[in-house]
């Protein structure tokens, strides 16, 4: 099934996100994953967990309402803590592809006409409609994945796009 026209620059996005995130994470020992560059700013787990969970705000929007426990440590406004429980990397990696794969097929199920409904509160939306949420959404992940890819360099390895 196609993706509904309104969100389909989205899906590409989301799409190569996931390319270049998988690509960021490559190789990364448990130690990498949670090294902080400056000592404040966010790591890689907090990152990847961050997308993960805002993928999965983003289907429940889409009608799949999925999560996991650990998310609510990763929400908007929400920092790299050291007391707070935080899941393995190997489980951060396992709730990525498993969102990739739910977005996936969310966004090729989606009728147009829930993609039209009205906005409510939470993320912006260009026109007012489901289908904006989605489109920031796919900006505001796209900004996460270059921190990520940053990340990567930042810790010695090499780049993600040559």
């Amino acid at each position: 099934m196609s993706v509904p026209g309104s969100i389909e620059i989205a899906e590409v996005s989301f799409k190569q996100n996931s390319d270049i995130l998988n690509k960021s994470v490559e190789g990364l020992t448990d130690d990498e994953w949670v090294r902080r560059p400056n000592g404040s700013a966010n790591n890689m787990l907090w990152v990847v967990g961050h997308c993960t969970w805002a993928r999965s705000n983003l289907l429940k929007r889409l009608g799949d309402d999925w999560s996991k426990p650990w998310m609510k440590a990763f929400g908007r406004g929400a920092k790299a803590d050291e007391t707070t429980v935080m899941p393995t990397p190997e489980e951060a990696k396992e709730a990525w592809h498993e969102s990739s794969k739910r977005l996936k097929a969310a966004m090729e199920s989606v009728s147009e006409e829930a993609l039209s409904a009205a906005a409510t509160n939470g993320p912006p939306s260009h026109d007012g409609k489901v289908s904006g949420v989605v489109n920031f959404l796919a900006y505001h992940e796209t900004y996460h994945v270059g921190q990520a890819a940053y990340l990567r360099c930042w810790l010695g390895h090499s780049g993600v796009m040559g």
